[in-house]
């Protein structure tokens, strides 16, 4: 796989942001809670080099254990390859901050801004001349959208897009009294 293909899919594991006021927080901690569990489904690379190539990919999401965040790690197939993914969002003081597989220092990319908006997160990604963004839509509690777009001249354009399901059985959910 090429080395954006793998960022951008690495990319769509996480779902992050940035510019938060602290009353937001219980917000975008519901927000991640949302993320956990298990997801799968497919994707397709819909411009550039790699333009319909189609994969398919099964993560496990988790909230992050001492901060504001989420962790999502598992692989994406295209034909017989897979490829191990991994993502981590925290909240870094009024911004979120991350690295989707190895982060920018290797072969991934770093989540360097971005903001939770009620079902939705969206990140600015950052590769040595490659910018872009990541949106990430919660349609109900049981379908993820994720799309990965890049920066060309003055405009985003998409390249990564994909349609997760949570699988059976793996729903987060608040207890309530």
């Amino acid at each position: 796989m090429s080395r954006l293909m793998t960022a951008g899919l690495a990319l769509s594991l996480a779902v992050s942001a940035a510019t938060i006021v602290p009353a937001k927080a219980d917000s975008d901690e519901a927000f991640f809670r949302r993320i956990t569990g298990q997801w799968s489904g497919p994707g397709e690379i819909v411009a550039g080099k790699f333009a319909g190539t189609k994969f398919v990919c099964n993560f496990a999401g988790s909230e992050h254990a001492k901060k504001v965040g989420v962790a999502l790690e598992g692989s994406c197939r295209v034909g017989l390859f897979s490829q191990p993914m991994r993502a981590e969002v925290v909240r870094s003081g009024k911004s979120y901050r991350g690295a989707f597989q190895d982060g920018a220092a290797g072969k991934g990319l770093d989540i360097v801004s971005g903001e939770v908006a009620g079902d939705h997160i969206v990140v600015g990604l950052d590769r040595k001349q490659l910018k872009g963004a990541m949106i990430a839509r919660l349609a109900d509690d049981d379908s993820l959208a994720i799309t990965v777009s890049v920066r060309v001249s003055s405009q985003l354009v998409p390249v990564i897009g994909m349609n997760l399901k949570r699988a059976a059985g793996t729903r987060q959910s608040a207890l309530s009294d």
